[in-house]
C-alpha cells in the first residue's frame, strides 16, 4: 500500500525499510534506547510496518503488532524532526487507523508526551501512558 500525502509517501513496503535509520532515531528515544539493531530487525519483521518517505529517504515510521481478530498495538511511532509540523503524524496515525486489515480492533498504545495526538483520533488514556481506542 502506498498513500501520497503532500510530498511524502507512506508505505507498508517493508523492502523500502532502512533498519539504520529506524534504529538510529530510535536509539535517542526514552522508549526504544536499549534495542540493539537486531532486536529492531526482528521487531520489523514480525509487525506491520509504515514508512514515510520523502524523495526517497525514509522519514518516518510506525508499527504495529495485531492478533487480526482483537486488537493492535501501535508503537515506534516517529517522524524526524525536520520533517515535523506539516500534519505528517496525523496523516500517519490516520493511514493506519484506516487499514482495512485493522478494522474494528481495539488499539492499545503507550506514550509519555503525545496524549493530545493520539487523543485527536479517540484514544483515551486508561492507566498512566497506556491509552486505548475503539472503534
Amino acid at each position: 500500500m502506498d498513500k501520497y500525502y503532500k510530498e511524502y509517501i507512506i508505505s507498508t513496503d517493508k523492502s523500502r525499510l532502512s533498519v539504520d535509520t529506524i534504529h538510529k532515531f530510535l536509539s535517542n528515544t526514552y522508549w526504544a534506547n536499549e534495542r540493539s539493531k537486531d532486536t529492531i530487525k526482528k521487531s520489523i519483521e514480525n509487525s506491520v510496518c509504515f514508512g514515510v518517505y520523502f524523495q526517497e529517504k525514509q522519514v518516518g515510521f510506525a508499527r504495529v503488532v495485531s492478533d487480526n481478530a482483537t486488537f493492535c498495538w501501535m508503537g515506534d511511532v516517529f517522524i524526524e524532526k525536520g520533517h515535523r509540523g506539516q500534519g505528517l503524524g496525523r496523516e500517519l496515525i490516520q493511514v493506519i487507523l484506516e487499514s482495512e486489515e485493522f478494522k474494528g480492533l481495539k488499539w492499545i498504545l503507550a506514550t509519555d508526551d503525545k496524549h493530545e495526538l493520539y487523543a485527536q483520533f479517540g484514544f483515551e488514556l486508561v492507566e498512566g501512558k497506556y491509552m486505548c481506542f475503539e472503534p
